[in-house]
């Protein structure tokens, strides 16, 4: 009942916060009045003196378009330079030494498309000022990029006739400066307030009240030695020596700005960790007060775009059937997930020999890889939060979750992630599902294709099957090619069907720009570096130019008066086909890889 009790109640801080949200942003999209404009407006009109924007300059889609890829391409050789430069730039309490070519590519090509894919520790890999001047300004824009491929969207939809779509650069700096600064700004009070650590100190050591004895693992890490006799610095198993092994005496204690990183990683969907295993660590997330606001925020802004849009094309009714779309799936995948972690497997059971029930305030189910201060409840809501925004946090080792509930993770990001998905992007993607269920649907029962009083032509159905597809194409020819290179199985911890659903998980990860990971892969070698990079800037940038095509092209339309031929988009039927349409191209994009997969490992739990 308590678990119960939490999923309801996580799911309704989301709902009542993303409404006003959505509204709020409408009013920043079209440059309205908000409570913040006596303090922020002669802040925006300080930015486009400084940096020359028309603020009335009304872009064509293909102008918009060369905006985005610029100012992403300059991001994208500014934090090359960072990384590679670190060991000579300030900040670098550590004297961490500058990162390979090939790191700083992936790390770059990471963190300008909202993926925030980490192939390295943040605490032993990149300086202080890397982390808050490269990193964290990237989550800033990097968001802000895909709201403003949003707001162009709308533009389209609402435009009659016309050409323009807005400024890109006025979009963007009235997302950055209206939404995500204040937003995280109190975001990243409170995790501070919460215990989240948020300094300039170098890294600290303590002495261990007892050593501890670790050997060398596959991956290149370091892992307990089980059952060890420690003699001074001999480490010694059954009596016989471990080769290899040693013994630690202190803990290394990572310091640095964490808490406003934080914030912004959560709330603009990046995801990434300051620390190497993410919210898990408590520095990162110590409590369950911090747990529920970064939680919360993962989905909050998408969620608010739904309404957003529903304002922006004057239509709050087609806002609110995006959103239930979205909302059903999530919580669908929400419960497969949860009923599969408290349900465990039978090989946690050891065939009764072990009691895997709750039990006297004990935690059931599979609690491997899960923080105890969280629980599986917050555990699997956390892991379907963030899989379904293009978000890589956690705050629980997804490698450890049952066959079933890593399904569910790799299908929320497979389909491209529109279950909210990622700020901005998430909106934009499931609306190209909403083009392909209003074309399919309209040949079905032979009416019209239209959607929000534009007719939908070949030119649009192109453009959204692009939309639709470039994630699933990105995934699969990446993840294929990877699988036939002879060096990849040395880079897995484990074999077989678990193994095959590392890689799988990798690639889908990047490709869905998400950046999330089984963590049971080492992919910090070159060829993997620049595959996953060069995946994540075509999954990022394809939706986008596609996108924009639609938004394009429907500016030119006229509008079409509703006719007794005209399908409805608001009701209960239109979602159910939405939702059906979704799961539709996940399943036949990526049945025959998932069978491979966690499917395959499934039926050999059960046999």
């Amino acid at each position: 009942m308590s678990a119960a009790i939490q999923y309801i109640l996580y799911f309704a801080v989301l709902v009542v916060l993303a409404i006003p949200l959505g509204r709020f942003m409408a009013h920043v999209m079209d440059g309205e009045h908000t409570f913040l404009s006596p303090v922020l407006a002669p802040v925006e009109r300080g930015v486009y003196r400084l940096l020359r924007i028309d603020a009335s300059e009304q872009m064509g889609w293909k102008r918009y378009l060369v905006s985005v890829l610029a100012f992403s391409g300059i991001g994208l050789v500014v934090l090359v330079a960072l990384q590679m430069l670190q060991a000579v730039l300030p900040g670098n309490p550590q004297h961490l030494p500058g990162v390979s070519w090939d790191l700083s590519f992936n790390t770059a090509a990471s963190f300008i498309t909202n993926t925030n894919w980490q192939s390295y520790s943040g605490e032993t890999t990149l300086s202080y000022l890397v982390q808050f001047m490269g990193l964290t300004v990237q989550n800033f824009v990097s968001a802000g990029t895909g709201i403003a491929v949003m707001f162009a969207l709308i533009r389209g939809f609402r435009q009659v006739k016309g050409q323009g779509l807005g400024s890109f650069w006025v979009d963007l700096t009235r997302t950055v400066l209206y939404v995500l600064i204040p937003l995280n700004l109190v975001f990243g009070i409170c995790l501070a307030a919460g215990g989240v650590i948020s300094n300039f100190q170098p890294a600290q050591k303590a002495e261990l009240v007892e050593p501890v004895a670790v050997q060398p693992n596959a991956d290149g890490g370091w892992s307990v030695v089980d059952g060890a006799q420690i003699e001074g610095d001999t480490v010694k198993v059954d009596g016989k020596v471990v080769e290899g092994a040693r013994v630690v005496t202190e803990q290394f204690l990572p310091q640095g700005p964490a808490a406003s990183q934080v914030a912004i990683k959560q709330s603009g969907t990046n995801g990434g960790g300051f620390f190497g295993v993410n919210s898990a660590h408590p520095y990162e997330n110590p409590s369950a007060f911090t747990n529920i606001i970064e939680m919360t925020s993962l989905l909050l802004i998408p969620a608010a775009c739904c309404f957003t849009f529903g304002i922006g094309v004057r239509n709050t009714k087609q806002g609110r059937a995006i959103f239930a779309a979205m909302f059903i799936l999530l919580v669908v995948f929400t419960g497969t997930i949860a009923v599969n972690e408290h349900a465990g497997t039978p090989q946690l059971a050891d065939g009764g020999a072990v009691n895997i029930e709750m039990t006297g305030g004990q935690a059931g189910g599979n609690m491997e890889g899960k923080e105890s201060r969280f629980g599986i409840a917050t555990s699997s809501t956390w892991s379907a939060y963030t899989t379904a925004a293009s978000n890589g946090s956690v705050n629980s080792m997804h490698d450890s979750y049952t066959p079933l509930g890593g399904f569910v993770q790799m299908l929320q990001m497979a389909l491209g992630e529109v279950v909210f998905g990622g700020v901005g992007c998430g909106l934009y993607g499931m609306i190209g599902f909403a083009i392909l269920t209003v074309f399919i649907a309209g040949l079905m029962v032979g009416r019209t294709p239209e959607f929000l009083g534009k007719k939908i032509e070949p030119g649009e159905m192109r453009w959204a099957v692009v939309l639709c597809l470039a994630t699933p194409f990105a995934i699969l020819v990446c993840s294929a090619i990877a699988c036939m290179v002879p060096g990849l199985a040395d880079q897995l911890n484990n074999g077989g069907a678990h193994g095959f659903s590392e890689v799988l998980y990798a690639f889908i990860s990047c490709g869905g720009n998400n950046g999330s990971a089984f963590a049971g892969m080492n992919c910090n070698i070159p060829w993997i570096n620049v595959m996953l990079g060069l995946e994540m800037l075509f999954a990022r940038f394809m939706p986008i130019i596609g996108t924009l095509a639609i938004a394009g092209s429907l500016a030119k339309k006229g509008k079409v008066a509703e006719s007794a031929g005209t399908l409805s988009t608001t009701n209960g039927m239109f979602v159910f086909l939405l939702v059906f349409i979704v799961l539709l191209i996940g399943a036949l994009s990526f049945f025959p890889a998932l069978a491979l997969g966690p499917v395959a490992e499934f039926f050999q739990m059960i046999a």
